[in-house]
């Protein structure tokens, strides 16, 4: 997809800065403008906007048939959703926060990721759950979790999370225009950070990992509200000499590796960082890839920074939960060490 046809009218001028939520918004209204088959959909999304206002001004500008306020039920949402998209519509759904989309588990994996298979690839599924993921915003259970492993398991999906405001204003349309249905991981952490959106560059293809930083010694992986935090290690590794290589993968199913491969091939080590669990994780399946196609050239073992395989805690005790500049750059040490 090329800027041309993607820009909204209500678009922040060329150079203009803007918050990662802002450009979701601006994603959306492009999407919507573009194809009145588009409809924005779940909890509290129209006269609120969505708790983190990301849907901020849809219903006022499109009106209530196509930004409709659901009730609270995950399983209707997708469910509903699954019934529009069979109808030629392309529906995107909002879960409020990530655990809360487990009560729509079921309609996800059982309905949602089988029916293009099913029928032979008669019947396109264009369905986008955007999910906002991740913690440190200082919230409760079931409001800062990383379920993504859970979705990439899944065949029929696609699982993508974008990582900074560019990405989520391309990404965002991207998945609308996808025939498959696409689970859009959104770091939550992340939606008031703010960067440069440059409208007059093309949009790189959504199922692809990017290089954020060149590098020669150390090649660091990660993805969503990691990918942050991956920028700062190597910012902090050159002050001491370091020349780290970082890789933003975005898309979790399918992932892209070519670009990780690459440079491991280049820099002889890796590490992978990621907010979830370690154990049966997307970094694990990262770091076993690697080692399978890189080994002859690997320095080091590969290294995994990730969250505890333990519940999300108590908000109190979250920066000790999750992976920090610190333990990247620990772990940045323990591999150059070798």
């Amino acid at each position: 997809m090329t800027s041309s046809v993607a820009v909204a009218r209500s678009a922040p001028p060329p150079g203009s800065s803007t918050t990662m939520a802002k450009a979701l918004n601006n994603g959306l209204r492009a999407a919507m403008e573009r194809d009145r088959k588009v409809l924005v959909m779940g909890e509290d999304v129209g006269k609120l906007g969505g708790v983190f206002r990301i849907t901020d001004g849809l219903q006022k500008d499109f009106g209530e048939q196509r930004v409709l306020d659901t009730p609270l039920s995950e399983s209707g949402i997708i469910g509903t959703a699954i019934g529009l998209a069979i109808r030629g519509f392309r529906p995107v759904c909002e879960i409020q926060f990530d655990g809360f989309v487990f009560p729509g588990f079921d309609q996800i994996v059982s309905q949602l990721a089988k029916l293009h298979y099913r029928s032979q690839g008669r019947v396109p599924v264009p369905v986008v759950v955007r999910i906002p993921f991740g913690g440190g915003i200082g919230a409760v259970e079931h409001h800062s979790e990383s379920p993504e492993s859970l979705f990439a398991h899944v065949p029929g999906l696609k699982v993508v999370a974008c990582g900074n405001p560019v990405d989520a204003y391309w990404m965002i349309q991207q998945a609308i225009e996808c025939d498959d249905p696409v689970i859009f991981f959104e770091p939550k952490r992340r939606y008031w950070e703010k960067a440069e959106l440059d409208l007059s560059a093309d949009a790189p293809p959504l199922f692809s990992s990017r290089v954020l930083r060149q590098g020669t010694d150390l090649t660091l992986a990660g993805y969503g509200p990691m990918a942050r935090t991956c920028l700062d290690a190597a910012s902090a590794a050159d002050v001491e000499g370091h020349q780290l290589e970082v890789i933003d993968l975005r898309t979790l199913s399918p992932l892209d590796l070519g670009p990780v491969y690459e440079s491991v091939r280049r820099t002889g080590r890796l590490v992978v960082v990621a907010e979830a669990p370690s154990e049966v994780s997307v970094a694990a399946e990262v770091a076993a890839k690697v080692q399978q196609e890189c080994f002859y050239s690997l320095e080091a073992p590969v290294l995994r920074v990730t969250g505890f395989d333990t519940p999300y805690p108590p908000s109190r005790c979250e920066d000790d939960y999750l992976p920090d500049l610190d333990r990247v750059l620990d772990a940045v040490d323990r591999s150059l060490a070798w």
